[in-house]
C-alpha cells in the first residue's frame, strides 16, 4: 500500500494494472484474503489545503469546510461527495427474477466487456459477453445499471472520503464493502426477503449488487484517480473509457493519470469534466472497494442523471 500511496502524489502509469489475492478466482467463490468487518472508513475532515479548491467535501452534505488561506470564498465549488445508487440483485436461486449474471461466473477479469464511450442515457454500452464468458447476455447486463422493477432495488449511498493525515491524498478503504447489509431483497420487510451470504470474515452480508456514481471535477493538472477491488470497475471520464478493470477477479488495482491521458480523454485545464463509475460484486465471499485520488472536490455532474 506504500508503493500505491507513493505512486499516487508522484507520477503513475496509467491503466497500470495489479492482481492482489485470489478472491472471485473461480465459481465457487475461493478466499479473498483477509476481511475486516468493520473496514469502511466514514470519517471526513475538516480544512482545506488552501482553501479555494482545496476545500474538502463533507462526504454529501452539500458544502465545503473552511479552512488554508480562504481560497475563492463564496466562490468555491459545491463539493457533494461521490453519491451513489446500489442495486441489490437476488442471489435466490432458481428465482425467476434473478441475474444470471451474479453468483455464476468466475474468472481473474476481462477487458472489453463494454464501449469505450459512454451511452446516450450515460451508463455502460454492452460490447462482449466476454472470453472466458462473465456476461450472460446484452439484457442482463442491460439490467445492471437501470431500475428493474422486480429484479433489483435501488438504494442511495454516499461514499465516504477522508484526508490522509495532511497529505494531499484521499480515500475511502473497505475490505468489507457491503453498504446494503439487511436492506434490498435481504430487507426483513421485503416481499420476498432472502437470507445473506457467508463471508471471509465470518460474517453473513448482502452480496450481487451494484454501485453507480454520477459526479464531476475540475482539472488543473497533477491529479490522478485510483481504485482497488472487485469485482467489476468502469471508469469513463468525459464519457471516454478512463480504466476497465471489468470481469470477475480477485481485488485488482488500475491508476488513471490525468495528465498522461489528457488528448485521450479530451481534456484541458482549468475545466470541468464528468466522471462516471460503475462497479459490480457479483460472487462471495468477500467484497472489496478502495479509492484514492488528489482530486479534492467531487461536485454534482453537469446534467442530471
Amino acid at each position: 500500500m506504500s508503493d500505491w500511496k507513493n505512486g499516487l502524489l508522484s507520477s503513475v502509469l496509467a491503466l497500470s494494472v495489479v492482481a492482489c489475492g485470489d478472491d472471485d478466482s473461480g465459481a465457487g467463490g475461493s478466499d479473498k484474503g483477509n476481511v475486516e468487518a468493520d473496514g469502511a472508513i466514514i470519517r471526513t475532515t475538516d480544512g482545506g489545503i488552501d482553501g479555494g479548491r482545496n476545500s474538502r467535501l463533507d462526504g454529501g452534505g452539500g458544502n465545503t469546510h473552511p479552512g488554508g488561506d480562504g481560497g475563492d470564498g463564496d466562490e468555491s465549488p459545491d463539493c457533494t461527495g461521490l453519491m451513489a445508487h446500489i442495486r441489490d440483485f437476488s442471489s435466490r436461486q432458481g428465482n425467476s427474477n434473478s441475474n444470471t449474471d451474479f453468483e455464476t461466473f468466475g474468472g481473474n477479469g476481462v477487458k472489453g466487456l463494454v464501449e469505450d464511450t459512454l451511452g446516450a442515457d450515460h451508463k455502460p454500452v454492452f460490447k462482449s459477453i466476454g472470453q472466458p464468458q462473465t456476461i450472460t447476455s446484452a439484457a442482463t447486463f442491460a439490467q445492471w445499471y437501470n431500475d428493474v422493477p422486480g429484479v433489483n432495488i435501488n438504494i442511495p449511498y454516499t461514499i465516504p472520503i477522508k484526508q490522509v493525515g495532511t497529505t494531499a491524498v484521499y480515500e475511502f478503504n473497505s475490505t468489507a464493502f457491503f453498504p446494503i447489509d439487511n436492506q434490498g431483497w435481504d430487507a426483513p420487510n421485503s416481499p420476498m426477503p432472502e437470507p445473506m451470504l457467508d463471508a471471509n470474515d465470518g460474517n453473513k452480508h448482502n452480496f450481487s449488487f451494484t454501485t453507480e456514481v454520477h459526479t464531476s471535477f475540475t482539472y488543473h493538472g497533477g491529479e490522478n484517480f485510483s481504485f482497488m477491488g472487485d469485482d467489476d470497475l468502469w471508469i469513463f471520464i468525459n464519457n471516454k473509457l478512463a480504466l476497465d478493470l471489468g470481469g470477475l477477479h480477485s481485488s485488482q488495482m488500475g491508476t488513471i493519470d490525468f495528465d498522461a491521458m489528457a488528448a485521450q480523454l479530451g481534456i484541458v485545464k482549468g475545466q470541468t469534466y464528468p466522471m462516471d463509475i460503475f462497479h459490480a460484486e457479483r460472487h462471495t465471499t468477500a467484497s472489496n472497494f478502495t479509492v484514492r485520488t488528489n482530486i479534492d472536490c467531487f461536485m454534482a455532474p453537469p446534467i442530471a442523471i
